[in-house]
């Protein structure tokens, strides 16, 4: 047995291949099958001279039924997908029941969303996650070939990282708990174990927002790393996502474009990035006839503003205290400034990475978690990393998501995953 992407990699000659119905049309004496079987899509194409009288009940067959389908592989430019079985022999592993009701007709967004289990086998979500599954295997690549270690931490946790107001609170036994908002916390312990970290799991953010960008269930690429200061953790930031980016481009150009993403534009994106400060993005802002002034934090419309300027990621560069959480460490010489960056993606996507250098002096940590209004109690663990063996160190946290929203141009975040869970969404 051979599978789809064999065949389309060049495979020709007598196969057998097992899949779901896609698709299914008729043409004269001819029955054509689009089948998929996890690994891509092909065209069968089954012939009266070759199947006789058999071929009308075949022709019944509903869609999504698993199919056995032996022949001979060909390639012809007449196929959508460059090549065809010409098939000798049909089977029906499992007959689908009919009235499949993701049929050809559009359907609204909360239909599909409601039948997402079934809304992911259209060819779109093939190919975007398709390239999902490439994007985390080159990051993994490039943590590895730079030295990182892979590092895990707890989704229940005991205390705010990002702000209390995005916590989802749960019952924890007899006690309050909480979902991950990032691993970072923890990951600043664990630089003192392995040196330079990663993770790539799931975070969790009660933002009551309907924006086309933001999810309260998503994937963190996170990265943190010890004796490393902003101008470190932007180099390291830049190269990582060149990587990654040229890498998409090159090896999934094909998929891109069908989804309507030129490769060329990614092929631009080399490191460095260009860079600009919050009090030069605020008077960018103003100039576009934004309100907006300093010291207030950017949205998503100030973003898409400032976004819209650059046609490759971009860094903003420190931030005002006021709107950073506790952790980030303050500019010495300009106390009410971070030693923050965010990385926003061109064309309008904005924010993809947020970044910076963690407090690493024990009294200032203590006087911004006061100042927070958290419960020192809460971080004791944390401000033992300060007591025993503090460390210049950075960190960042990139958006599986709105990072595969941007690549493959999609309208909405909600497509960049498998099962989107939204402020209104979490059935399927």
């Amino acid at each position: 047995m051979q599978t789809i992407e064999e065949i389309l990699k060049g495979k020709e000659g007598k196969v057998k291949i097992k899949g779901w119905l896609y698709h299914k049309r008729s043409s004269g004496g001819v029955v054509f099958f689009i089948v998929r079987d996890g690994t891509g899509f092909i065209q069968c194409t089954l012939r009266k001279e070759v199947f006789g009288d058999k071929l009308k009940e075949i022709e019944k067959t509903p869609v999504e039924s698993v199919v056995e389908i032996e022949g001979e592989a060909k390639k012809d430019e007449r196929s959508p997908f460059g090549y065809e079985v010409r098939a000798t022999d049909f089977k029906i592993i499992t007959k689908a029941q009919e009235g499949y009701p993701i049929a050809k007709k559009k359907h609204g967004p909360a239909f599909l969303l409601d039948h997402r289990h079934l809304t992911i086998r259209e060819r779109k979500y093939f190919l975007i996650f398709q390239i999902r599954d490439a994007v985390l295997r080159y990051a993994r690549e490039w943590f590895i070939q730079n030295g990182f270690k892979e590092f895990h931490s707890p989704i229940f946790v005991s205390g705010a990282c990002e702000g209390g107001s995005t916590l989802f609170e749960l019952k924890y036994f007899d006690r309050k708990a909480y979902l991950t908002q990032s691993w970072q916390l923890y990951a600043e312990a664990g630089i003192a174990s392995l040196g330079k970290i990663y993770t790539i799991a799931p975070s969790f953010r009660a933002e009551k927002s309907r924006t086309r960008r933001h999810l309260t269930e998503y994937w963190h690429l996170e990265a943190e790393m010890p004796f490393c200061d902003l101008e470190c953790l932007m180099k390291t930031i830049e190269r990582l996502i060149s990587y990654m980016t040229q890498k998409v481009a090159k090896e999934k150009a094909k998929e891109l474009k069908e989804l309507g993403r030129d490769p060329k534009d990614l092929l631009k994106v080399k490191s460095p990035f260009p860079r600009i400060t919050y009090s030069q993005a605020i008077e960018i802002l103003q100039k576009e006839g934004v309100q907006i002034k300093w010291g207030e934090d950017l949205g998503a419309d100030e973003e898409r503003v400032l976004a819209s300027k650059f046609d490759v990621p971009f860094f903003v560069m420190y931030y005002p205290k006021g709107i950073k959480a506790f952790y980030h460490k303050v500019k010495r010489d300009e106390p009410n400034v971070t030693l923050s960056v965010d990385l926003l993606a061109p064309e309008g996507y904005g924010e993809i990475v947020g970044a910076g250098e963690r407090e690493d002096d024990y009294e200032i940590l203590l006087k911004r978690i006061k100042e927070e209004g958290l419960n020192p109690k809460d971080y004791e663990w944390y401000l033992d990393l300060r007591r025993y063996g503090s460390v210049q160190h950075s960190g960042f946290g990139l958006g599986v998501e709105r990072y595969i929203m941007w690549i493959c141009k999609l309208e909405h975040i909600r497509d960049a995953i498998p099962f989107p869970r939204l402020i209104n969404r979490v059935y399927p």
